[in-house]
């Protein structure tokens, strides 16, 4: 059971770590400096830093959003 214990402990700190490599590298790309709150800039921001260090092998997310235009 400590085993466990630890092992979900491990994974969660590894997550953690993930993660925040993930923002350092949004944030080395520039994309926090950019007001603008729309679809694609969050889309982007997301996914680079769920990618975490792969952005660092090369990896470039990035979101292009389409909104429905109404019909005519």
């Amino acid at each position: 059971m400590r085993t466990r214990s630890r092992l979900s402990g491990l994974l969660g700190v590894l997550v953690l770590i993930w993660l925040i490599i993930g923002a350092v590298a949004a944030g080395q790309r520039g994309y926090y400096d950019d007001a603008s709150t729309h679809c694609a800039s969050v889309g982007t921001i997301a996914v680079t830093i769920v990618a975490g260090p792969l952005n660092y092998a090369g990896m470039n997310p990035t979101v292009d959003c389409q909104y429905p235009q109404p019909a005519s």
